[in-house]
């Protein structure tokens, strides 16, 4: 009787045995590994129907916002603030002091501060200045051209950690931004995340951010959009872009008294090519991301 007793219990335990050395996967994970779903921000939907249009925005500070944050949007000239970098990544500061001269058929509408000095050509750095700070086309196209052309800053991107912002062509075939056109596009997330990570990063050493900071703090194209949507004594950091289908961005790093940074990327369109920018789009999705993430 002991010894049936004792076959019994041991043919018991051999399955468990079996399973102990096979670990297994559950079949459904833990809860506490289900992520939770994406914040759904009403008022920017709103807004897309107040004005027509198309809105993607990603922000990040003590928290995040997103709402189309991934899909693409024609970039237009918020590029040059990240040429600007590429060009400050790979040379010293002491190559800004290079000349480079261009002719009349260089220019473009956007060439105000290119177009007085054709004569003379004009410093990297100042090319950096008018590119950033005033949008000027033809400076943009000069930052291309020393980084070796549009591949070029996209191979510099990719560096940097954006696998989604391509750079295919120049000004002004940029600006045409037609929809569905994957050229000269990014992600309002990976463009703002560029940014963030020039200017409240590491991507540069110290003294090349301060210039590339100190040019998008001065820059003078975007007083009517996250400028004008911050509360006042904010200091911001910013690069626009302007395109065909209403395409209006605004690229910020924002800082307000004795709080942290906030990253806001903002991109929007309109469906007609010939639609008319609405800027206050722009600072009234700024404004309810500051007050959101504050």
């Amino acid at each position: 009787m002991t010894a049936r007793r004792t076959l019994l219990k041991t043919l018991t335990l051999l399955p468990l045995a079996g399973c102990a050395a096979r670990p297994s996967t559950p079949a459904t994970p833990p809860a506490t590994t289900t992520s939770a779903a994406p914040v759904r921000h009403e008022a920017l939907y709103e807004l897309e129907k107040k004005y027509d249009a198309r809105l993607g925005v990603y922000a990040a500070g003590v928290g995040t916002i997103e709402h189309r944050a991934d899909e693409r949007f024609a970039f237009c000239s918020t590029f040059k603030g990240l040429a600007a970098a590429a060009l400050l990544h790979r040379n010293p500061m002491t190559y800004l002091d290079k000349v480079v001269t261009y002719t009349e058929a260089d220019l473009m509408k956007s060439s105000a501060i290119t177009r007085k000095n054709v004569q003379t050509g004009m410093k990297l750095r100042d090319v950096c200045d008018a590119a950033v700070r005033f949008s000027d086309g033809t400076a943009g196209n000069l930052l291309l051209r020393e980084l070796g052309g549009p591949a070029e800053l996209t191979k510099y991107l990719r560096e940097l950690g954006d696998d989604e912002t391509r750079m295919d062509r120049t000004e002004p075939a940029i600006t045409e931004a037609t929809p569905g056109d994957p050229r000269d596009t990014a992600t309002p997330r990976s463009l703002g995340t560029d940014y963030q990570r020039l200017v409240l990063g590491d991507a540069l050493d110290q003294e090349k951010r301060g210039f590339l900071t100190d040019l998008l703090e001065r820059s003078v194209t975007g007083a009517k959009r996250i400028r004008a949507g911050v509360p006042q004594g904010t200091r911001v950091a910013s690069k626009t872009g302007t395109g065909d289908y209403a395409t209006a961005n605004d690229i910020a790093v924002v800082w307000q008294p004795n709080r942290e940074p906030i990253l806001i990327s903002i991109m929007s369109s309109r469906p007609a090519a010939d639609a008319k920018i609405d800027e206050a789009l722009i600072a009234e999705a700024a404004a309810y991301v500051t007050k959101t993430l504050t």
